[in-house]
């Protein structure tokens, strides 16, 4: 993990927001909260397999995921850089597990997201990097509680480099009760240039 100038801008930047917000009374996700300190901690990383391991380790220490951008930092090229937060005095080391799926292949990545689902499992975040080995691979990341009942979600993922197709499939997905949760645009290996949208609905018995 070697975070460049723009990690340390943005570190620095998060640690504003950090003060700022302890001193408004806004927690993490921009609720109010009761003057509570909020820490965070930035993890980059160009290989997603190790993103999911620290952000376990992150989690056995309490933190919450924030945040998740892909891209190219000054130092240490394409990363991902994940920003996790908590409030020590609300902290719950373990309650929080991670799964990321990485995939330039679509398909794959509805196929992923569903088994994710079915292990207890919720969408969180999702972006775009240039992966080691080359092209650019969409990164979702996945959340379990374990202080609660998972929901039950199916997932619809939509992939097209027309906007037209696009606009029609957002709409039969609206109306089969899908909502649209995350977007990103990417270079994907067969597909080209694609829009590629994640939606979900409550799982239907």
């Amino acid at each position: 993990m070697r975070p460049g100038f723009a990690v340390a801008l943005l570190l620095g930047l998060l640690s504003a927001l950090a003060i700022t917000g302890a001193a408004n009374g806004v927690g993490a996700n921009g609720t109010q909260q009761a003057n509570e300190q909020q820490e965070y901690l930035l993890l980059a990383t160009k290989r997603t397999s190790s993103a999911q391991e620290e952000m376990m380790e992150a989690a056995d220490q309490g933190y919450r995921f924030a945040n998740v951008m892909g891209g190219d930092t000054a130092w240490g090229g394409s990363e991902v850089v994940v920003v996790m937060s908590r409030t020590p005095e609300t902290a719950e080391p373990g309650r929080f597990e991670y799964r990321l799926l990485a995939t330039s292949r679509t398909s794959t990545m509805q196929r992923e997201l569903q088994e994710a689902s079915d292990a207890g499992f919720s969408y969180v975040g999702q972006t775009v990097f240039s992966s080691t080995f080359g092209g650019s691979e969409v990164v979702v990341i996945l959340e379990r509680d374990s202080s609660v009942d998972p929901p039950r979600y199916e997932y619809k993922l939509l992939a097209t480099s027309q906007t037209g197709t696009m606009q029609e499939e957002l709409r039969e997905a609206g109306d089969a009760g899908y909502r649209l949760i995350g977007m990103t645009v990417a270079e994907t290996a067969f597909g080209g240039s694609e829009l590629v949208c994640i939606m979900r609905r409550g799982r239907i018995e």
